[in-house]
C-alpha cells in the first residue's frame, strides 16, 4: 500500500514547463515520493524535502544561478539536474539522463534520502581537475559491490574516499568497519580480521568477533593493505575467492557478505616484483582503482580546504577567521609532503594561536615561510616532481592547470561565467567553449 502524502518524502521540482513538471510529478508519486512543484523563476523552496530536481529552465534563470541560490538557503540539499547546461558546483549535485529513466531516478532519490544521514558528515572538497576525477570515479562505482583499491601518498584522504563510497552505496545503513593492516602485529591480524574462539591461543579468554563479522552487510576498509604479511595475504585471498572464513581456533565456516575497499601508499606493482605482495591478490583488489592526488597537484583547492578546516576547528561562521592573501600565497607554494593531514594539523595550530581575525604571514611556522617555490627541505617542487614522472605530457599537464584555474575562477565568481571570464581575462564565449571542452558541468 502506498504511503500517505504526509508520510512520503517530499521532492521539489523546478521546471519552466508546467507539463514537464507535472509529468515528473507523476513519476515521483509512482515511486512513492511527494512532488512539490516550484516556480522556476523564483526557485523558492518552502518546507522540508530530501532533494530538488531541476529540469529545463528555458532561460528563466541559469542553472548555475539557480543552484547557487539553493545552496545559500539549503547548503546540503542534493540537486538532481536534468539540464545539459554547464554547472560548476561543489555541493551534492547529480546529473540525470533526459528523459528521466525510472530506475535511475529511483536510485538517485534513494541516495538523496541517505544523504540526510551519514553522507553529509564529510565530503570531498575541491574543484580542481584531479579531485573532480576522483568524485566521478566514486559516483561510477558506489552502487556496485565491486572491490575498490585506493592508492596515493599518506595523508591524501584515502579513508574519506572509502567512507564516501560506502555512504553513497546501498550498504550505507550497514556498518563501515576500518582496519589498519600496518598498525597491527602480523601474529594478531588474523584474529582481528576473522575473530577467535575462547582458548584459541594464550590470552583468548573469551570468543571474539572479527572485522569481517562486524562489517557483515556493509563495507570493510582494509587500510595500508601493502603492509600485510605474505601469510595473511594468502588467507585474505581465500576469503575473497570463497566468501567464507573461519574464526581462529574453529573449523566452522561462516559466510560473509561484505564489500572490500582497500587502500595503500605502497606501489603494489613494485612490491609484486620484489616478492612482497601477491599478484593474484592485487588483481582481486584492483578491480576498480582510484588514485588520490597529492595536495601539491591540487593547490587550487587550498583556499576552500583551509576554510572548511578552519570552520571544523572553530565552529565559527565563515569569514570570522581568515588567512591573508600573502599567507595563502606562501602556503600555495609549499609542497605539502604530509598532504591533507599536514594541512589539517597546521590549521588546528593556527586556530589556537589566532582564534579570530586574520592569520598573517608572521603567524605561520618557519617551516612554511622558509620554503620557496624553487626548493624546500621536503624534496622537489611541483614542477620538478612533474618532470620526474615517466612519460610526462606537457600538453596534458597545461590542460590540467587550465582546468584548475577555470574551476577556481568559477568558484570565486559564484558560478557566473561572465565574472569568471573577467577574472581570467578572456572572452565569455571562449570560457563557455572551454567549460564545454573540459566537461566542467558538475
Amino acid at each position: 500500500m502506498a504511503a500517505s502524502n504526509q508520510e512520503r518524502p517530499k521532492v521539489w521540482v523546478l521546471d519552466a514547463s508546467s507539463e514537464r513538471a507535472a509529468s515528473l510529478g507523476d513519476r515521483l508519486r509512482f515511486l512513492d515520493y511527494e512532488p512539490i512543484i516550484v516556480d522556476a523563476a523564483s526557485g523558492e523552496l518552502a518546507g522540508d524535502g530530501i532533494a530538488v530536481i531541476i529540469g529545463e529552465l528555458n532561460g528563466a534563470c541559469s542553472l548555475t544561478d539557480t543552484v547557487a541560490g539553493i545552496r545559500r538557503r539549503h547548503p546540503w540539499l542534493p540537486c538532481i539536474c536534468l539540464s545539459n547546461e554547464s554547472l560548476t558546483d561543489t555541493g551534492p549535485s547529480w546529473e540525470m539522463a533526459v528523459p528521466a529513466g525510472r530506475s535511475q531516478l529511483k536510485r538517485l532519490l534513494e541516495r538523496a534520502e541517505r544523504y540526510n544521514g551519514t553522507e553529509r558528515r564529510q565530503r570531498i572538497t575541491g574543484t580542481s581537475h584531479p579531485i573532480r576525477r576522483v568524485r566521478e570515479l566514486i559516483e561510477q562505482v558506489a552502487d556496485f559491490d565491486t572491490n575498490v583499491l585506493i592508492t596515493g601518498q599518506s595523508g591524501t584522504g584515502k579513508e574519506l574516499v572509502a567512507r564516501t563510497i560506502h555512504d553513497l552505496s546501498d550498504r550505507a545503513d550497514k556498518p563501515f568497519v576500518p582496519i589498519n593492516c600496518g598498525a597491527i602485529p602480523a601474529d594478531l591480524l588474523e584474529s582481528e580480521l576473522f575473530g577467535h574462539e575462547k582458548g584459541a591461543f594464550t590470552g583468548a579468554i573469551n570468543a571474539r568477533q572479527g572485522r569481517f563479522e562486524l562489517a557483515e552487510g556493509g563495507t570493510l576498509f582494509l587500510d595500508e593493505i601493502g603492509e600485510m604479511s605474505m601469510d595473511m595475504q594468502v588467507k585474505l585471498l581465500r576469503v575473497l575467492q570463497e566468501r567464507t572464513f573461519e574464526r581462529v581456533g574453529s573449523n566452522q565456516l561462516q559466510d560473509c557478505n561484505v564489500r572490500i575497499v582497500a587502500a595503500t601508499h605502497v606501489d603494489l606493482p613494485v612490491a609484486i616484483e620484489e616478492g612482497r605482495f601477491r599478484e593474484d591478490l592485487f588483481y582481486r583488489l584492483n578491480v576498480f582503482p582510484i588514485e588520490m592526488p597529492p595536495l601539491y597537484q591540487r593547490v587550487s583547492d587550498l583556499p576552500q580546504l583551509v576554510d572548511e578546516l578552519l570552520f571544523a576547528q572553530t565552529g565559527a561562521e565563515a569569514g570570522s577567521l581568515r588567512i591573508s592573501p600573502a599567507a595563502m600565497n606562501v602556503l600555495s607554494s609549499y609542497r605539502w609532503p604530509g598532504n591533507i593531514r599536514e594541512l589539517s594539523n597546521l590549521v588546528e595550530r593556527l586556530a589556537i594561536v589566532k582564534p579570530e581575525g586574520t592569520i598573517e604571514l608572521s603567524d605561520l611556522p618557519a617551516r612554511y615561510t622558509s620554503a620557496t617555490p624553487a626548493e624546500d627541505e621536503s624534496g622537489p617542487t611541483m614542477v620538478a616532481s612533474v618532470l620526474q614522472m615517466s612519460n610526462v605530457n606537457l600538453k596534458e599537464h597545461l590542460q590540467t592547470v587550465e582546468q584548475d584555474l577555470i574551476g577556481q575562477a568559477m568558484q570565486l565568481s559564484g558560478g557566473v561565467v561572465a565574472k569568471a571570464a573577467r577574472l581570467l581575462s578572456m572572452q565569455r564565449t571562449t570560457l563557455v567553449e572551454k567549460i564545454g571542452k573540459y566537461q566542467l558541468a558538475s
